[in-house]
């Protein structure tokens, strides 16, 4: 079975009446998210000229964008039962639901310097003065964020508060808002397999509202997401699975009840992705998608609004060593490239070296290295051991760089 993550220009299915038509976006913005999922390892310690995310979540993209054919396509791999089924929900009613839901809701769009690209994403408004819900991966590898409230219209520069790159949650917080209207929070617990729902958010990128309507299928399901080229991967438990064509733009949209609560936040879809189940169940068709459940997104929201920093929360901008790296057979991670200037320049760190510990940790993969980046901030001096096809074993310390998000 295919998957897909939310977060590609193409236009699909809207349910319920859009919003007004918004100025129109560069046909790359769906597509280069896909990028942007591509390389997460690389960015989260400062890749250039790669993707910016690589494990497959809600906005993970199979296809590569137009001009860009090499870029390789995450695999998600779903763990656990999945239940496929049932029919469409009541039309009129989820309408009404979407509809309460959508002024609560923020498109986020995401520059990313380094690439020069962009994406697109959604986002769940949790506080009238701009405290956003998205996923970690609608805003990796981002120097720049723009967001628009779909309730008054109006764009914000928004800042990045702290992310949780393991669980795939990020808390964004707008400049200048007051006065927004907040989301409709449910209770994720009292979800129940067959029940209706909604997923809405920005599919394509376009701006415009989007609905995929469907059921629950299952509860309390985990995937893992590899990028095959960078060898990093993460893992996402306790996911509620759907039947609904969740599409790229919709990362970190709210999953409605028919009540019009949000109780989940969508995060990966199956609609080009290769599924493939570990055990138990059976392979089942497109239109698959997962969702964090709301009360565990929220929990993680709150430790970061909290500044309660942890082994996967971070706090604040993201520190920099100014490497692309992929993983050698748990050797450790193997520099692909290097930011002229940067921290990993000033080491004397080039192609084909392969680092193995930092700080006594040791670091056998890409993952290991973007996740021990995750327990420093900009400016911490850091030692770091790697070895030279040349010269051998070597070892140095620098302090790190401030760099993109996650």
């Amino acid at each position: 079975m295919s998957a897909q993550r939310p977060d590609d220009p193409q236009q699909w299915p809207r349910y319920g009446q859009p919003l007004p038509p918004q100025p129109p976006r560069s046909p790359h913005r769906g597509r280069t998210a896909v990028l942007a999922l591509a390389a997460a390892a690389a960015v989260g310690v400062g890749a250039v000229g790669l993707g910016t995310m690589g494990f497959g979540l809600g906005a993970q993209h199979a296809q590569p964008a137009a001009g860009k054919a090499g870029w390789p396509a995450p695999l998600v791999q779903p763990v656990g039962n999945s239940k496929t089924a049932a029919t469409q929900p009541n039309a009129a009613a989820m309408d009404t639901a979407v509809q309460g839901v959508i002024p609560g809701l923020v498109n986020v769009n995401s520059e990313l310097g380094m690439q020069g690209a962009e994406t697109a994403g959604t986002g769940i408004v949790l506080t009238s003065d701009g405290e956003i819900l998205t996923n970690n991966h609608v805003v990796t590898g981002a120097t720049d964020i723009s967001v628009t409230d779909l309730g008054n219209g109006q764009t914000y520069p928004a800042t990045v508060v702290g992310y949780d790159r393991s669980q795939d949650v990020a808390v964004l917080k707008l400049s200048g808002a007051s006065g927004l209207q907040t989301a409709p929070i449910g209770n994720s617990d009292s979800a129940t397999v067959g029940e209706q729902i909604a997923g809405v958010g920005n599919a394509g990128g376009t701006g415009q509202p989007s609905v995929a309507a469907g059921r629950v299928t299952a509860l309390g399901q985990t995937i893992t997401a590899s990028d095959e080229s960078s060898g990093s991967s993460e893992q996402l438990q306790g996911l509620i699975q759907i039947a609904a064509n969740i599409q790229p733009g919709d990362s970190g949209g709210p999953l409605i009840d028919s009540s019009g609560q949000v109780i989940g936040m969508d995060t990966a879809a199956s609609t080009n992705y290769r599924f493939r189940m570990q055990r138990g169940g059976a392979q089942s068709g497109g239109g698959q998608g997962f969702a964090i459940p709301i009360n565990q997104a929220l929990s993680i929201a709150h430790d970061i609004d909290s500044g309660n920093r942890s082994a996967t929360v971070h706090i604040g901008a993201t520190p920099f060593l100014g490497v692309s790296v992929s993983t050698s057979d748990g050797v450790g991670a193997v520099v692909q490239q290097v930011v002229s200037g940067g921290p990993a320049a000033q080491l004397g760190l080039a192609a084909g070296d392969v680092i193995t510990a930092a700080d006594g940790n040791r670091i056998d993969s890409a993952t290991a290295l973007t996740n021990s980046m995750d327990s420093y901030k900009p400016g911490d001096r850091v030692t770091f051991k790697w070895t030279d096809p040349q010269s051998g074993a070597q070892q140095g310390q620098v302090a790190l760089g401030t760099g993109p998000v996650g």
